[in-house]
């Protein structure tokens, strides 16, 4: 018999991190890091003969035999079947299938470590995972493609249909590890968040990001609470993080660390990548119109577009330049992540939830507790990725070689499968007096104006002006 909504609020939460087991966030590292720690293992195993060192002959990194291992539906048009076949038109269902596989695995070994049942796990798992190849199927066609709309829209469209209207199995409900999968997979992230590419760019990048982003994140929060006078603190949080810094992976982490709901979280989500697509395709238009420097533009898109696939492809559609300017000062803003939830749990440690009647602990300690760990195992994956991929040419490619042709699929998959979860358990009818009342999308929508406005005039402030020189190709 389905489960209601509101029976998954109760019992819908993760069997991962039980007294009996492992805490959640220590389960994610250990796997996120277990994941990163193979890519780059059997990625030196099966490294090329020749010039390793050679970016010509290896412009995506070494090539890695676990490529083989985790594939996509390729792109459709009429039929969705077409997205199972190769180029030369031969049925390519395996490489699908075993991504598929890494979610039930990563989800099994998660129950394990949190001391759930494998048992209980692994019937809602296998479907858990056909939905999230069906969102993966719906973003790979044609038309929806060329619009840049993400699986992680089509993954909280699947899950909140059949949540909300066909109900959840409850022999599902143990399979529903979202908040798990997702970190995960900002744990696999951390591998691709390179401390050289943050510093490409060198100050000019430091300073779009690094200032922009904490003045529009605390003015954002100020604004929907008092302003707007948005009842919840952590749905203004979560919105002002996701539109702020960088969409979905700070609203997961603020999330984390200020308690916001699977319902609020989803909301938060759900306007980011509305509204991602409608700037992906109005920003490079209008940078044209304004006649803005194309640095200025690519930093300008860089800093206020949410998710990166979004980021790279407006600010290519500048010009290739354009295009990694854009990239990088996402980048940077990504490696914000740790420190703004950190914030977040301090400041909901010492002002909003503290208890003046329990026993007084230091503000540092609270924090602490609220912090979310599993970012630990993103600053440390992204550090020790760095410190390989500056040990030379070669060990570059290496680094970019696992990331590029493993971690970054495996993360996908994870992320995919955590917002079909997300929308699993999110109840429709707990957002519509939030909803109808229109007060989020005002409060996305006026600080997005501010982030826009802002980030452009550091822009053309760093990149048109003070530093010209210094990043012009």
């Amino acid at each position: 018999m389905p489960a209601s909504v509101e029976d998954r609020a109760k019992t819908g939460s993760s069997d991962v991190g039980r007294a009996r087991g492992l805490h959640e966030d220590l389960a994610a590292v250990l796997i996120g890091a277990g994941l990163v720690i193979l890519a780059l293992a059997v990625t030196w195993a099966g490294r090329p003969d020749g010039d390793r060192a050679s970016r010509e002959a290896h412009p995506k990194g070494w090539p890695t035999p676990l490529a083989a291992t985790v594939g996509l539906p390729g792109t459709w048009t009429d039929s969705p079947l077409a997205a199972f076949r190769d180029g030369s038109g031969r049925v390519a269902v395996a490489p699908v299938a075993l991504g598929m596989g890494w979610v039930v695995a990563v989800g099994t070994l998660g129950a394990v470590l949190g001391g759930g049942s494998v048992r209980r796990f692994l019937p809602g798992g296998a479907l858990l995972a056909a939905l999230t190849c069906l969102a993966y199927l719906l973003a790979a066609q044609k038309v929806v493609k060329f619009y840049n709309l993400e699986y992680p829209l089509w993954a909280l469209a699947v899950g909140l249909l059949v949540g909300n209207v066909g109900g959840v199995p409850r022999w599902l409900t143990p399979a529903l590890l979202g908040e798990f999968f997702i970190k995960t997979g900002l744990v696999v992230f951390g591998a691709e968040v390179l401390v050289s590419r943050l510093l490409a760019l060198g100050l000019p990048g430091l300073m779009t990001s690094w200032i922009v982003t904490p003045v529009v994140l605390v003015s954002t929060y100020l604004f929907g609470v008092h302003a707007l006078r948005i009842p919840s603190r952590p749905l203004c949080m979560t919105l002002a993080a996701d539109m702020s810094v960088c969409g979905v992976s700070a609203a997961i982490a603020t999330g984390a660390a200020c308690r916001a709901k699977k319902e609020e979280l989803s909301l938060a989500i759900g306007l980011s990548l509305f509204f991602t697509v409608i700037m992906m395709v109005a920003m490079p238009p209008a940078i044209r119109a304004l006649g803005l420097d194309p640095l200025v533009g690519g930093a300008w898109i860089g800093g206020t577009i949410d998710a990166t696939g979004a980021v790279v492809a407006a600010g290519e559609s500048l010009g290739k330049d354009v295009g990694e300017v854009a990239a990088t000062v996402k980048m940077i803003q990504n490696s914000m992540i740790g420190l703004i939830a950190f914030a977040v749990a301090a400041y909901w440690a010492g002002w909003i939830d503290r208890d003046v009647s329990g026993p007084r602990g230091t503000l540092l300690g609270e924090a602490w507790r609220r912090f979310p760990r599993f970012i630990l195992g993103f600053l440390g994956a992204s550090l020790v990725c760095s410190a390989l991929h500056g040990l030379g040419p070669a060990e570059a490619l290496w680094v970019e070689g696992a990331t590029t042709g493993f971690t970054a699929r495996v993360r996908g998959w994870l992320f995919c499968a955590g917002f079909v979860c997300m929308g699993l358990q999110t109840n429709v009818r707990e957002l519509a007096p939030l909803l109808a009342s229109g007060r989020p999308v005002v409060l996305y929508l006026l600080g997005q104006a501010l982030n826009l406005v802002l980030t452009l005039g550091m822009a053309s402030l760093t990149f048109g002006w003070l530093f010209r020189n210094a990043v012009a190709p």
